[in-house]
């Protein structure tokens, strides 16, 4: 998915670096006109290694560089002197990047800390030196190892963004509205469907300067786990999020449908995510007077049967008060309970 600087999905070819071949050097002084074998060790390939940078938010870097290339190790040489490590590359990620095998789809590893390093090509293994290779029956061996060579990979990243709450919502359910009004993030907002082409993510401030961190996704629309419209490109996003919010407006033609559609899009993507904590805010209620509100709040009691939801309007800026503390009691909660 790609909008402006947000780059989360990118294919890239690495190529770590060859061994140095080892050396079948014989001594040699100006007094000794057949001295041993001193050949010396070539030296190991240079690694490509994933570093986990959590100053990082996007693939970006990597739109116009898809091949990466570790350094060769250096040769052995005389007075059994190994050969330099072949340089290794560094490929900093953002934290929540997944690590994919191309070619046979399998997850290689992901990054979930900063600095923490995966070797994601390891480079070739020196080639040893003629010394090696000296025995009672042979000498002075003028033979050496080559060095071994490096390995090549088609890997896949994909970031999945890291947040305490994930908005799950249909196409213009106001999710960017709620987010930049209860948080500093300034996400694109229009009257239309997909306004959101990727997550953005906003610091919720809370009681006692504490705070939370909320992602706003893409839209689901049916068929998503499927791939339809933004498909598994938005609900990959939602795994890392250990709390749920759907956000569903008033004026829907029916709230509990919609919110069904929502959660069995997620069971079909992954049955796991239907074992995190949810949370369902009831939107643009300003749209309602007291009476309306006291019916629809007594038809949701019935429909939802225990599950937490609030009414909130974005534009009147009410509820929103209740809507943090919810979020705050349920990121918090005792796991044992």
């Amino acid at each position: 998915m790609k909008d402006g600087n947000f780059i989360d999905y990118v294919k890239l070819h690495v190529s770590s670096g060859k061994g140095g071949s080892g050396s079948s050097h014989l001594h040699r002084e100006k007094y000794l006109e057949k001295g041993g074998p001193d050949g010396g060790d070539g030296g190991r390939g240079g690694h490509v290694i994933l570093k986990g940078n959590e100053n990082l938010w996007t693939l970006i870097e990597f739109s116009f560089k898809r091949h990466l290339k570790a350094g060769h190790g250096g040769n052995g040489s005389k007075q059994r002197s190994t050969g330099s490590d072949g340089e290794d590359i560094y490929i900093d990620v953002p934290l929540g990047t997944v690590i994919r095998d191309t070619d046979t789809e399998e997850i290689i590893n992901e990054v979930t800390s900063h600095n923490e390093e995966i070797i994601i090509a390891e480079g070739g293994m020196g080639g040893r030196g003629n010394w090696h290779f000296k025995s009672s029956t042979n000498q002075t061996p003028r033979y050496s190892q080559p060095g071994i060579d490096g390995q090549e990979r088609n890997i896949t990243l994909e970031l999945k963004v890291l947040a305490d709450v994930g908005l799950v919502g249909f196409p213009n359910a106001g999710k960017s509205t709620l987010l930049s009004v209860i948080t500093s993030a300034k996400p694109k907002i229009a009257n239309y469907e997909f306004t959101t082409l990727k997550p953005n993510l906003g610091i919720v401030k809370y009681r006692d300067f504490q705070s939370f961190v909320v992602a706003d996704i893409p839209g689901i629309i049916e068929g998503a786990a499927e791939g339809k419209g933004l498909g598994y490109r938005f609900l990959r996003h939602i795994e890392r999020n250990s709390t749920l919010l759907f956000l569903i407006p008033c004026d829907a033609d029916d709230i509990k449908e919609q919110y069904d559609i929502l959660l069995d899009e997620l069971r079909r993507y992954n049955p796991e995510l239907l074992d995190k904590d949810r949370l369902i805010a009831v939107s643009k209620t300003d749209m309602l007077d007291e009476e309306l509100k006291a019916e629809l709040d007594e038809q949701l009691k019935e429909d939802f049967n225990g599950i937490p939801y609030v009414f909130i309007s974005s534009v009147a800026q009410t509820g929103l008060q209740k809507l943090k503390d919810e979020l705050w009691k349920i990121l918090n909660k005792d796991p044992e309970a």
